[in-house]
């Protein structure tokens, strides 16, 4: 379940366990209000995050690319090794800052 937190001028969403194909249009419906102002500062915090669809990339992609254009600034943390590397395997980590699960 996706939770939103306001902490320190920085919107947190917490992900949850999956970002499937199924949950893909709640986790994108949950997060959209996060992406309407300009220069927000968003961290997508995967510690619970087990699986990851491509729908569930394309949504990250599209979240990150609102949050850039809007001049706001947007980085995922603590994922897990898995996760980590299909971001790796898909490019991510090259155009967007991940942090791994310390």
């Amino acid at each position: 379940m996706t939770q939103i937190l306001k902490e320190d001028g920085k919107t947190i969403i917490k992900t949850g366990s999956r970002i499937d194909t199924l949950g893909a249009g709640e986790f994108e419906k949950a997060i959209e209000p996060t992406l309407q102002d300009d220069g927000c500062n968003l961290v997508l915090d995967c510690l619970e995050l087990t699986y990851l669809a491509s729908s569930g990339l394309r949504i990250i992609q599209r979240t990150m690319r609102t949050v850039m254009m809007k001049k706001g600034q947007f980085k995922i943390i603590n994922v897990n090794p898995e996760i980590y590397k299909i971001l790796k395997m898909t490019g991510f980590t090259k155009f967007m800052t991940v942090e791994q699960k310390a």
